[in-house]
């Protein structure tokens, strides 16, 4: 299973599955982040967190923690 932790810099995904629950998995979908949805990844911070993406023409700065349970291909 690739997650959005592991895509690298200037790599566009496409996100497949929400893993998690309850209010976490609602904070990341009312960012925009649902099933179907293309994610550009745009950079990362010096020490890896957060990392930097462009989802529906906006950008979105996502802690690593939440970026491991959004699954991609």
């Amino acid at each position: 299973m690739k997650t959005l932790k592991d895509a690298r810099v200037g790599q566009t995904v496409t996100v497949v599955k929400l893993h998690g629950e309850g209010a976490v998995k609602r904070r990341i979908m009312d960012m925009g982040i649902t099933k179907g949805v293309e994610v550009y990844v745009r950079k990362l911070a010096p020490l890896g967190d957060p990392v930097e993406v462009n989802v529906r023409n906006y950008e979105l700065s996502i802690r690593k923690a939440d970026a491991e349970m959004i699954e991609v291909k």
